[in-house]
């Protein structure tokens, strides 16, 4: 399908983390084929490494947190959703923080960083897995599945008790053109009531409008207003994206997800790694595959 990649140079950027508020440096650094993505963790004992697996998640509320040996990584979905869009392979994550810097909520600074460093192809075929039989997992009336296709492609839709956000849905083939100006800038989004509670639970202590959507009682508080009128939704694909990245490899399978977050979304990636029946590595590109559509996006608002 595509070649292995790389960046062509280091490239760093600093920021706050969402939930600690702490300050973090980060650092991206070119790899080797077959590195796939790994974080290095500076700490006191020394730098740590903490490999992107479905195996590693270690937390997902309200963000994806991955672990080794005691030392966790936290809030990696966004980083990871640009790597994924930008069919990034192989990567040294550096940081100096338990958790990855906000910037604005989105993807879309972390695939500028990348833009910047320059895309360098490996040479050597980047293997798939592909979806071969159906995999579906709940939380009552919240679902994600994935299911056979030979392209990837995600369709969600959410539901919240709020007029604005009432009902959104969002179909989306990641042709990494269409990533970068349809899905990366779509920024993380909360609701005012709930900013206290979170805080008070040692959450979104840097949260602002600076790097997040704040829906209140009457609308969006943010002065710039929204991106897209359906950003919540296109976040949520972002989210859909990074975490499925934990795969290891890229995917062949159409996903659905309703009102899905960060543990369904995990959940189902452990369930793929589990179900080997489920899902054969591609290696070479396949005789006949469908050339992927332009992104297909709409809106149903119910006020």
């Amino acid at each position: 399908m595509y070649l292995q990649k790389t960046i062509q140079k280091i490239v760093q950027c600093s920021g706050i983390g969402l939930h600690s508020g702490g300050p973090v440096n980060l650092r991206l650094v070119p790899a080797p084929i077959n590195t796939g993505i790994t974080f290095i963790r500076k700490t006191t004992q020394g730098p740590v490494p903490v490999k992107v697996d479905g195996t590693k998640v270690v937390g997902t509320l309200l963000c994806t947190t991955i672990g080794e040996n005691g030392t966790k990584v936290q809030t990696v979905e966004h980083l990871l959703a640009a790597l994924s869009g930008l069919q990034i392979t192989n990567l040294i994550i550096e940081l100096d923080s338990a958790e990855l810097p906000i910037m604005d909520g989105s993807a879309k600074p972390f695939v500028d960083l990348i833009l910047n460093a320059g895309i360098q192809e490996q040479g050597v075929p980047q293997p798939f897995i592909k979806i071969t039989r159906p995999v579906d997992v709940r939380d009552g009336g919240k679902w994600i599945r994935i299911r056979p296709s030979w392209k990837f492609r995600v369709n969600c839709t959410i539901r919240f008790d709020h007029p604005l956000l009432a009902h959104q849905s969002c179909s989306f083939e990641p042709i990494s053109e269409d990533f970068v100006e349809w899905i990366a800038p779509a920024r993380t989004f909360g609701f005012l009531e709930e900013v206290e509670a979170l805080r008070n639970h040692g959450l979104a202590r840097g949260g602002s409008l600076e790097n997040a959507v704040v829906v209140g009682p009457d609308g969006v508080l943010n002065k710039e207003g929204l991106r897209y009128a359906d950003e919540f939704v296109r976040h949520k694909i972002l989210d859909i994206l990074g975490d499925l990245s934990l795969l290891g490899m890229p995917i062949l399978g159409e996903v659905e997800a309703y009102c899905s977050g960060h543990q369904l979304n995990t959940k189902l990636v452990s369930e793929i790694l589990c179900s080997t029946d489920c899902w054969t590595m591609i290696k070479d590109r396949p005789s006949a595959v469908p050339t992927p559509s332009p992104i297909d996006s709409k809106i149903a608002a119910q006020v």
